[in-house]
């Protein structure tokens, strides 16, 4: 026997009497519903058995399995489901093949219809469990946007994350239980929303008047960070070690030996849909991290106090690596980057010394990995009675490697 497709219907905030008829067939049918409380309680007296649907995506997942052997399943979603919601995880549980998705207007179509403002130009963004990092990062650069929001991302508390990552106030509008007689909107501003409250169900739309054009700015002047002792990274070394690691704006990104942050701070910019978790060990540097992350308002920088290699074992597998520093630990910091980078993804490592340089270099070709080494000497202008002279900087050496797309 054939197995059934899976159907995904989306309901508005006026329940079944919003649904077409081919959405309606679908329910009549079916054998098992899935859903939110919200949305079984529309269907009270309904024969077919009931799965509430929370966090628990796995026995949702197992329930669907079975039932499409023999039944008609059935899951009922808000709006439109494709839009932040159970479709992204159902298609890549079970394909596109087995999904029959009927969906409803969507809460960002309602807003934006309420307001009267086109919306094909428009970032569409959800903090509704999920963390507000990735918002923000997006929101920064969008003349027009809008949020989902929930309980804990209250349309204040994105706000205030949004104002603290270096967004001017803007022109704010919340439209709360979108479709249900109760429907309120509420125009205000980022900076009003502070200590405001509203009913969970509700979007956050935001209109700037211009976005300023996107700047990768790195190998900033060291007077830009905050640090001790000349203990940081020189902006030309700096310059040519973001230029070999190649990063994408997607990259997941190690800094390790982080010192006060300035690499990692300046990979943040380049990778700024990504995260770049810098790892330090030592107090006073990690409060520069800190300070230095505030300074420059990063919002996609994680810092991880502890040693290395330990303190790389529950960070997620990295796109590219950086090693700024690793001390006696230098070769298992080696064997854990080669384990743990992802295969095409680029390793540069900064080192003062032959001994450092030299163990780097056997280590990675011992590994198979194609590396090239660069020495930086650099010289800046200084005055002399009115004159200028050179003054030579450190000289550093730049490891880079690309980990072969065969190896695992």
């Amino acid at each position: 026997m054939p197995q059934s497709s899976i159907s995904v219907v989306g309901l508005g905030a006026d329940g079944p009497s919003g649904l077409g008829s081919r959405a309606l067939d679908l329910v009549n049918q079916a054998t098992i519903l899935c859903g939110g409380e919200r949305h079984l309680d529309y269907f009270a007296d309904h024969p077919a058995r009931r799965f509430v649907v929370k966090s628990n995506l796995r026995e949702l997942a197992t329930i669907l399995e079975a039932e499409r052997q023999s039944g008609r399943p059935v899951v009922l979603a808000s709006g439109d489901p494709g839009c932040f919601g159970l479709v992204a995880f159902l298609r890549a549980r079970f394909g596109r093949e087995a999904l029959e998705v009927v969906p409803n207007v969507s809460s960002f179509q309602l807003a934006f219809a309420r307001l009267g403002e086109p919306w094909h130009d428009a970032h569409l963004l959800s903090a509704h469990g999920r963390p507000l990092g990735p918002v923000v990062r997006e929101a920064l650069h969008s003349p027009k946007f809008a949020v989902l929001t929930d309980s804990t991302n209250t349309p204040a508390a994105v706000a205030a994350a949004l104002l603290d990552a270096g967004l001017p106030d803007a022109p704010a509008w919340v439209l709360e239980n979108l479709g249900a007689s109760n429907e309120r909107l509420t125009a205000t501003s980022l900076a009003k929303l502070e200590g405001q409250s509203f009913d969970p169900l509700n979007v956050l739309v935001v209109l700037r008047d211009s976005v300023p054009p996107r700047r990768y700015v790195f190998a900033r002047p060291e007077t830009d960070y905050l640090h001790s002792r000349g203990l940081i990274t020189k902006a030309e070394v700096r310059a040519v070690s973001l230029g070999k690691l190649r990063l994408a704006e997607t990259d997941l990104v190690w800094d390790v030996g982080a010192g006060c942050g300035s690499v990692g701070i300046e990979a943040a910019a380049l990778a700024w849909r990504g995260t770049v978790w810098a790892v330090e060990r030592n107090p006073e540097q990690i409060d520069h991290i800190r300070a230095n992350v505030t300074r420059h308002r990063v919002v996609n920088l994680e810092i991880v106090a502890g040693s290395a290699p330990d303190a790389l074992g529950d960070l997620p597998d990295p796109d590219a690596v950086f090693v700024g520093g690793a001390g006696p630990e230098l070769r298992a910091v080696l064997a854990v980057s080669r384990d743990r980078l992802r295969p095409g993804g680029r390793f540069v490592l900064n080192a003062a010394t032959f001994e450092t340089a030299g163990t780097t270099l056997d280590f990675l070709r011992a590994s198979g990995w194609p590396a090239d080494l660069t020495q930086i000497s650099a010289a800046r202008g200084a005055d002399l009675l009115g004159h200028t002279r050179l003054a030579a900087l450190n000289p550093v050496f730049v490891i880079a490697a690309t980990k072969p797309a065969e190896a695992r």
